[in-house]
């Protein structure tokens, strides 16, 4: 069940608190460390990082924090492998990072999970799974799998299973690779559990889980010419009930909604989602903060998420002229433009989740703060308990259990005694990684080599 986070609208405290954080706190961060994406499963019982080193590290509920009361939010780790490793393109001249750009679980079906992961180029299916039994009592090998001597077998015996230590193993079940150009930014699982989507910069391709050396094209925005190129793929994703829908987004604003029963190539949306630019408002950063960099369908499938580099916008899906809703995430950096452009901040991609309910949202930002949002109509005409700032930080991590201090950013020279200026932020602190248990009010949110992991108190 969920709960409302409340803040006093000056700062004061919330119904959040700190529940874990994961990885050193130390400064000396070396860049393969830095998490990349961050995904919970189905159930909630698993969740999964990324980092930039080409690493997954999977971390499992602890059972005996679901039979506290209230229930607690701890993870500890389960199984950490290399997903990735680095490799050169020898036709192109170009070096393939390992960096994990997404995981996406699959629903679990037995005893074992599987997951998917990508870099740039190659996608991979994870089998991951327990054993805690071994054999022993073969009849033609010894017990540490050395060949035995024909001539020192006199007697046929029946191998016997017997209990052993706890592991689990990673294995890669598929490789799905060679049939993206560019970059692979986006992963998404059909609702029907055997399909699922890769898209890059200017295509998207469907792929069976069962088969590795063919996917189809169902999306190419490529013109002819290079040089006519205005927009570029940003994020895919399918409709969580209805497999034939899919939904992208491009550098240009707009989220197209496509019907795979419609034709073979969705070149053609069935609906665009845009919101007219106000042409007063519009300047040389205009293109690039409107620029769309998650696009996440509710959970219900009636409503859309997106993130663009200043706020939030919530779509229904049977409205294309306007979004419903619209959340201010930093407005305040509206005016830092010009010096964001400069030290390339202005091209982050800062990711977007939505709670399992529906009912609230959830975003990065810089200094190490994050937003939470309650929805409950448009952002101008929401209450100042509708929306939070929170920080993820060591000072939080010296405080279990105790509730997170809402943060507020002062616009303005002037400002409040519990207010922080915008000229103090801290932007090498960025957010860009969050994830929503499926069911709970449990928060995880990666800062730089960190998960923090985070709780309503209730």
């Amino acid at each position: 069940m969920f709960y409302r986070s409340n803040s006093d609208g000056n700062g004061g405290e919330t119904t959040w608190c700190f529940s874990q954080v994961k990885g050193t706190l130390e400064d000396d961060v070396t860049e393969a460390d830095l998490i990349s994406c961050v995904e919970f499963n189905h159930d909630g019982e698993l969740l999964a990082t990324g980092d930039k080193g080409g690493r997954v590290v999977i971390f499992q509920r602890d059972p005996a924090s679901k039979q506290c009361v209230p229930k607690k939010g701890e993870y500890n780790v389960y199984s950490t492998f290399q997903s990735h490793e680095p490799e050169f393109d020898y036709l192109k001249s170009l070096e393939i990072e390992e960096k994990i750009n997404k995981i996406r679980w699959l629903k679990r079906k037995n005893q074992a999970h599987f997951l998917l992961s990508t870099n740039d180029k190659t996608i991979k299916l994870w089998k991951v799974s327990e054993r805690d039994k071994r054999v022993t009592g073969y009849n033609t090998r010894e017990e540490g799998g050395r060949p035995r001597e024909p001539a020192r077998i006199t007697q046929l015996r029946v191998p016997t299973v017997r209990p052993a230590e706890l592991m689990v193993e990673a294995s890669p079940r598929r490789i799905f690779a060679n049939a993206h150009t560019y970059h692979i930014n986006s992963i998404s699982l059909n609702s029907d559990q055997e399909t699922y989507l890769s898209a890059d910069d200017l295509r998207i391709n469907l792929w069976h889980l069962e088969i590795t050396d063919q996917s189809f094209n169902i999306v190419d925005i490529k013109p002819a010419n290079m040089e006519e190129l205005t927009e570029v793929i940003t994020a895919a994703e399918f409709h969580p009930t209805e497999c034939n829908l899919f939904v992208y987004s491009s550098s240009k604003g707009t989220i197209r909604l496509c019907d795979m029963r419609a034709a073979a190539l969705c070149d053609r949306h069935a609906k665009l989602f845009e919101e007219p630019e106000d042409p007063h408002a519009r300047s040389f950063f205009s293109e690039i903060i409107s620029s769309i960099s998650d696009v996440k369908l509710s959970n219900s499938g009636r409503y859309m998420m997106s993130r663009d580099y200043l706020g939030l916008k919530v779509w229904d899906l049977r409205m294309e002229t306007k979004p419903v809703e619209t959340y201010p995430v930093h407005e305040y950096l509206r005016s830092k433009l010009c010096s964001l452009y400069e030290n390339d901040c202005i091209f982050d991609k800062f990711e977007c989740c939505w709670s399992g309910d529906d009912q609230r949202l959830m975003t990065g930002s810089y200094n190490g703060f994050f937003r939470v949002f309650e929805r409950g109509g448009a952002a101008t005409t929401t209450t100042r308990r509708s929306e939070l700032t929170l920080e993820a930080s060591r000072e939080c991590a010296a405080r279990p259990r105790q509730p997170l201090r809402a943060r507020r950013v002062a616009a303005s020279a002037k400002r409040k005694k519990d207010e922080i200026s915008v000229d103090c932020l801290d932007f090498n602190k960025k957010i860009l990684h969050t994830a929503w248990h499926p069911h709970e009010s449990i928060i995880a949110v990666a800062a730089t080599n960190n998960l923090f992991i985070f709780q309503d108190k209730f």
